[in-house]
């Protein structure tokens, strides 16, 4: 990223008096190819006599200066750019790289005004992105962590995909998260969102029993504060399967979303719980019942789509089974479990060619997926539906 940076400012080409000798052209040469070829000694050297020989000329000093930052020597290229920039303010670029020195050396308050300028100024996707990231660092040294916040946010909308962006995006969120729960625990210890906050700490961790316990807490406060039987029965049911006797805990956690629906008949994740627990057990009217009201409530809920095709094709209903697998299928194309039940509808409504498809592209998945770790969970932090055991084998 630095030799493309150092190519973005090569852009704005420095140029030596007409009237200059050829000694010293000599040297602008050998310190221009070097620069772009990377070979920063060479090049600081042949800047470093020019600056000795032109002691007047802007464009020497700017480019000492990057030549400076790309080898890490924030404290030497700081002075040579503001001495650029003091000969000629308009030196492209110069006053972002001044900037990003100066983040680099921790001296943020000095760094902002010209981040902050850099950022919002019309730019090259590479310096924006670079600017970006050191306005970030600064806010977040200066503890404005929610101005670093917006930052991130517009880099990932600028570079979705750029793995960087990501990594520090990720990082500040966890942190501004961490503070958050933090500040949190001083200010109300004791509240329904101070212990619901801790819940979820030891769920994300897998502690499901010490979750229960918070989240029957927040019960104790409110008995009616929304989502939280449905918590209380999804840590169940995760804490059965980490164990050898899930019978224990899947009654009690059923209960639990069925008391979540009585406060809340729109809870679409409770009823899918209940529909996939039902269906499991082979009590498909009451399955059915519960995945169309998840359904009614969240149309595109892709695992109650899936888990209502598998239902409906185990009461002997391919046709109806279609358009819900269909949509399953639809909502997430990577989903192997959709494509694997849609061959087998498409195999049971005698159509060959899109079974025979739908079982290739179930074997693709299967394939890539045996690489990645297992999640429990959907994104919508609902249980997933699996393979059953002997199917595809």
């Amino acid at each position: 990223m630095r030799r493309i940076l150092a190519f973005l400012f090569l852009a704005a080409s420095a140029a030596l008096p007409q009237q200059t000798g050829p000694d010293r052209q000599r040297l602008f040469d050998r310190g221009e190819r070097a620069l772009a070829e990377g070979r920063y000694p060479e090049a600081e050297a042949a800047y470093e006599e020019l600056r000795r020989l032109e002691p007047g000329m802007p464009e020497v000093y700017g480019r000492l200066g990057l030549i400076y930052y790309q080898q890490k020597k924030y404290p030497e290229a700081v002075p040579v750019l503001r001495q650029a920039l003091k000969l000629k303010p308009s030196l492209p670029n110069t006053d972002v790289l001044l900037a990003m020195s100066l983040s680099e050396l921790g001296r943020y308050s000095e760094a902002l005004p010209g981040l902050e300028k850099g950022f919002r100024r019309p730019a090259d996707a590479v310096l924006k992105r670079m600017t970006g990231l050191e306005l970030q660092r600064t806010y977040t040294g200066l503890h404005r962590d929610g101005k670093a916040v917006e930052v991130a946010l517009e880099l990932s909308r600028l570079y979705p995909d750029d793995p960087e962006i990501l990594y520090h995006t990720g990082r500040l969120y966890g942190n501004y998260a961490y503070l958050n729960i933090v500040r949190l625990s001083k200010v109300a210890p004791d509240s329904v969102w101070a212990h619901q906050a801790v819940g979820e700490a030891y769920e994300s961790e897998g502690n499901y029993e010490l979750a229960v316990q918070e989240y029957r807490q927040v019960l104790a406060l409110d008995p009616a504060h929304p989502g939280i039987h449905y918590r209380v029965g999804r840590s169940l049911l995760l804490q059965g399967k980490k164990t050898t006797a899930p019978d224990q805990t899947v009654p009690e956690a059923l209960r639990e979303f069925e008391r979540e629906l009585l406060l809340d008949p729109t809870n679409a994740n409770a009823a899918y719980e209940l529909g996939e627990a039902y269906r499991k057990a082979g009590e498909f009217e009451k399955s059915r019942q519960f995945f169309e009201s998840a359904l009614k409530h969240y149309p595109d809920f892709e695992e109650a789509h899936l888990g209502l095709g598998r239902l409906l094709f185990a009461l002997g209903k391919p046709d109806a089974a279609l358009p819900h697998l269909r949509q399953a299928a639809a909502l997430n194309p990577e989903n192997d479990v959709a494509q694997y039940q849609l061959s087998q509808v498409y195999g049971a409504l005698g159509q060959s060619e899109a079974q025979q498809k739908a079982f290739a592209e179930f074997r693709r998945l299967q394939t890539r997926k045996a690489s990645q770790p297992k999640d429990l969970l959907s994104p919508r932090e609902v249980t997933k539906q699996e393979m059953d055991p002997k199917a595809a084998q």
